[in-house]
């Protein structure tokens, strides 16, 4: 568990120590827009193609693994443009669970306390 702030707490999961640690990582204008657009792209992916799994709609599954795929490299891509990369989880397991806490947990959670848009004010200009 890892405390954010005024006594909210956040098992992220995930080798950050608190929320300024994520603002290091999430600290361009950049790759703020992308994140912006590649989380949501990622989680609506993610729930469409467990619909389509569960339908046994396969041309779905593709298609939305397809998605999630390019959600995941539009990310890769910001976090390569940061001055500071993430702490690397240790093992597969580790990282994908960071993976999904960040997209279905931290990241909205970053959006809607306010941090996206106080750390898009204080970024440089792209």
């Amino acid at each position: 568990m890892h405390r954010a702030r005024r006594g909210t707490t956040i098992d992220n999961g995930m080798a950050f120590d608190n929320l300024k640690d994520y603002q290091r990582v999430h600290s361009t204008k950049s790759n703020l827009l992308i994140h912006l657009v590649a989380v949501p792209l990622f989680v609506l992916s993610s729930v469409l193609w467990i619909l389509s799994l569960l339908e046994g709609a396969i041309p779905g599954v593709i298609a939305w693994t397809a998605t999630a795929t390019i959600a995941v490299l539009l990310q890769r891509h910001g976090h390569r443009r940061e001055p500071e990369s993430p702490p690397e989880p240790e093992g597969a397991l580790a990282s994908v669970r960071r993976w999904l806490v960040e997209q279905f947990v931290i990241f909205p959670w970053f959006v809607l306390s306010g941090g996206w848009l106080r750390q898009w004010r204080s970024a440089p200009p792209v």
